[in-house]
Parts: C-alpha cells; structure tokens; sequence
C-alpha cells in the first residue's frame, strides 16, 4: 500500500518536469542563437589572445604564449585609455547619476502634460549612439556653424565679447562627457523614478502629520528608499559606459593625441589600425573579466542592501 502512492508521486514529479521541458522548448532557438552570437566569439577571442598574431607579419604566428597580455601593460595607449576610461566613467555616471534624480523627482509629481516630458526625455535614450554623438559634433560643438558659435555671434551683438568656442578642441573629454551624460541620463531616470513610484504613500502622509518638510522627507525617507535603486543604476551605467566607443569615435577619434583615447578605442586601433589581433583580443579579454568584477560585486552589494532593507519590515 505504501508504495504505491510513492510512485503516484514519483510519476507525478516526472511529468512535472517534463511539462516544464516542454515549456522551455520554444526558448531553445533564441538560447542557441544567443550562444552563437555572445558566447563563441568570445571564446574565439580568448584563444586568439594567446596567439601572437599581426596580419602584417602573416608567417609569424604562435600560439601558447602570455606575450599579448604582457604587451597590453607596457602599451601606452591602452594605459592611457585606462586612466581616461575612468575618468569618462566616474564623470558620466555622477552626472547622470544627479540629474536622472532631479528629473525624476520632478517627473513623479502631477501635472499638466507630465507624459509628454517624460517620453521627450526618454527619447534621448532612443537615439542611436553614433547619430546623437554627430548631431552633438555638427550642430553644437563646430566652431564654424554650431549652436555654441551662434551664441557667442548673438552675445558678440549685444557688446559681450567672448573667444570662439571650440569644445571639441580645447576641451575634448568635456565634450565627450556631455554627450554621454546626455545619452545615459534618461536610462538612469527611468530607474530612479521605478524607484520613486514604489513608495508607499502612507509612509509621506504620516511623514507630513508628523510635520516633515520636503527636504526632511527626501533626506530620511526618499533617499533611503531609492539606495538600491541608485546603486543598482551606477553598477549598470559603469557595465554600459566602460563599452562607451560612439562617442569617442565620432567627436575626436581618441584625439588630441590620447587625450580622449579610451579603452574600446584603444582596442579598435590595435586591431584594425595596428593589425595586432592578439594584442587587441587579449586587452577585450581584460576588458570582460573587469566588468564581470564589476557587474559581481555590484549584484552582490544590492542584493545585500535589498536584504538589509527587507528584513526590518520582516522584523515588524
């Protein structure tokens, strides 16, 4: 008699998981397409990065060596890609970072026409990388016929005279930074006002018989809440800025010199402008590992802020 509602239930389990199977199947075209597009390239590139390989040199090839991986830490302009990958990075995410709130802040509030200004300003987001960063370089940063010259024109009439403007020149990474800030901003406005959106309004209305102000409330209640959103927003935007290439290439090409040379470019012109595939495969390959680093350790530090953000409400 006992075994008999065991294998009731063992039989039960089996079909289970078989209508589960049966379920994923439909996924398994899209899984297989994803492996062949992310996946062997990349374990195409690891095995080229352990082979010295220059097409300019097509009789000198080896495979088994760390050659490549030495040359990316004594190759100048991967070094300076590093320091102005940084400073790209940590520059764009704060911006975006402070204005995505002040939007978002502003945005979660009720008013006329409150769709409309959101769509507008997700529509930067839209805009392909390589069209906004030129429609950047012509119509505001051309020292010739760009909007900055046509304001430094309008000012020069009304007797304030100021110098020529030309960003891209005397400030290549600001200009860079600006059209990255531009770009990214509404992705970390969305994030923020998810975040905004999920208060509970019981919470404010007891924050306000209690006698709150706006800004005892956005410091102790809206700004605690909104942590993992934020930290959720600055892991993703370091993931998606350390791959930022666009914009590099577009307004100054790396230039002047290296000034604005970061690592995707830097990769690009060890590749198809130095031909040394191996070289350029091995910093792609460091390149990966870091922003894996990255995206791990910011998973597991919002994982441990949601925790800690749940398990006080538990406690209650």
């Amino acid at each position: 008699m006992t075994a008999t509602p065991q294998a009731a239930k063992a039989h039960a389990i089996r079909l289970s998981r078989r209508r589960n199977r049966l379920r994923l199947l439909p996924l398994l075209p899209a899984l297989i397409f994803l492996i062949v597009v992310t996946q062997v390239p990349f374990v195409v590139t690891i095995i080229i990065s352990f082979t010295r390989w220059n097409i300019m040199y097509p009789n000198d090839i080896a495979f088994g060596t760390l050659d490549n991986y030495m040359a990316v830490l004594r190759d100048t302009r991967i070094m300076a890609g590093i320091g102005n990958t940084i400073i790209m990075v940590v520059a764009t995410v704060i911006g975006c970072l402070l204005l995505g709130l002040v939007l978002a802040l502003l945005l979660n509030r009720r008013f006329f026409g409150r769709g409309v200004v959101r769509t507008m300003i997700i529509t930067a987001f839209l805009v392909m990388p390589m069209a906004s960063s030129l429609i950047w370089k012509h119509l505001f940063y051309n020292p010739q016929y760009g909007l900055l010259r046509g304001i430094q024109i309008w000012l020069s009439k009304i007797g304030i005279n100021l110098p020529a403007p030309n960003l891209t020149g005397d400030h290549p990474m600001l200009s860079i930074i600006i059209v990255l800030i531009w770009t990214w901003t509404p992705f970390m406005f969305l994030i923020l006002l998810a975040g905004l959106q999920s208060q509970d309004p019981e919470v404010l209305e007891a924050a306000d018989v209690d006698g709150a102000g706006n800004w005892a409330k956005l410091r102790f209640i809206t700004l605690p809440l909104l942590r993992p959103y934020m930290e959720l927003s600055v892991i993703l935007g370091v993931i998606y800025l350390l791959n930022a290439y666009d914009q590099v290439f577009s307004i100054t090409q790396g230039g002047p010199g290296t000034a604005t040379t970061n690592l995707p470019y830097a990769i690009y012109i060890t590749a198809f402008r130095g031909y040394d595939y191996g070289e350029a495969s091995a910093a792609g390959v460091l390149v990966v590992l870091g922003s894996i680093v990255v995206a791990t350790f910011g998973l597991r530090l919002v994982s441990s802020l949601a925790d800690d953000t749940i398990s006080p409400k538990e406690g209650k």
